[in-house]
């Protein structure tokens, strides 16, 4: 093994395969990887689970209702984000837009928007609403975006590089892109170690830290403008967490955690998931 890299952890699939894969530290990008990783064709098998939620509108479990709930209160606070840009056209691209409800909120907000979905379920359910989503981010062409989103989503692209690349060249010059990932050097990453939620192989192919994800976008002339706390995540990545290592959720035990966690992050400002705006350079 070169010595620019380490095995972080070794995390196991707990939502569907129950295999194992290790966490690789990249050194020159300091960020994790997943390893071995999926090959296109095999990586939709490991969503097939109705333990992955945000492929649908799913409320009949407790966990699926805290989900939506949370889902919901966020959309306002995404709008208000946005609206924070300066923007002349208010076109909006949104990465990874699962049933659309995103999308179906601001475009009543007068953001004109597209989007993209990869899962087959999702794009129908987001139709349904009257969103009409792209299969993949290649089928995007002859547009320009004031603002790109990606919520929970940079985690699971793969080719990264390229990703990043096709997401610079679809940016208006002075083009937003805001990213919502979870944060390994959070407090509840650290406690739960290998059961932390958040990790979850192999659906999560990257792990970003502040200092990671900064540093790659800015090889892409990317620069970080804002980062800002998504501070429900740690309890909800807590909650899985614990019956991940416990078999229980133990619904109190998580909320200490996830309550711990934001309060730890208020100082180090290292929350269980960051919101990071960055802007494209000329």
């Amino acid at each position: 093994m070169q010595k620019s890299k380490a095995v972080y952890l070794t995390c196991k699939d707990h939502s569907v395969s129950g295999e194992t894969f290790e966490l690789i530290w990249n050194k020159h990008q300091d960020i994790l990887i997943t390893t071995p990783q999926p090959s296109l064709e095999e990586l939709p098998n490991y969503y097939e689970s109705e333990d992955y939620i945000s492929h649908t509108d799913a409320s009949k479990r407790l966990f699926d209702k805290a989900y939506q709930w949370v889902k919901k209160r966020m959309l306002s606070k995404k709008l208000q984000l946005i609206n924070s840009f300066s923007t002349e056209e208010k076109t909006l691209l949104d990465v990874g837009a699962g049933t659309g409800d995103f999308l179906h909120f601001i475009s009543q907000k007068n953001w004109k928007v597209s989007g993209v979905e990869p899962n087959e379920k999702a794009r129908k359910l987001a139709k349904a609403k009257g969103i009409n989503l792209f299969e993949d981010l290649a089928a995007v062409k002859n547009q320009y975006f004031d603002v790109i989103t990606l919520w929970h989503v940079l985690e699971h692209v793969p080719n990264l590089e390229e990703q990043i690349q096709q997401l610079r060249k679809l940016l208006q010059p002075n083009g937003v892109l805001v990213i919502a990932v979870p944060n390994f050097e959070s407090y509840d990453a650290q406690y739960y170690k290998e059961y932390w939620a958040a990790y979850d192989v192999p659906r999560h192919l990257w792990h970003f830290s502040k200092r990671g994800i900064t540093r790659i976008f800015k090889e892409h002339e990317i620069e970080l403008k804002e980062v800002k706390p998504l501070n429900f995540d740690s309890f909800y990545v807590s909650l899985l967490s614990e019956k991940y290592k416990n078999k229980s959720k133990n619904p109190l035990k998580a909320f200490y955690i996830g309550l711990k966690s934001n309060m730890n992050a208020n100082s180090a400002k290292n929350h269980s998931s960051l919101i990071y705006t960055f802007k494209k350079l000329k």
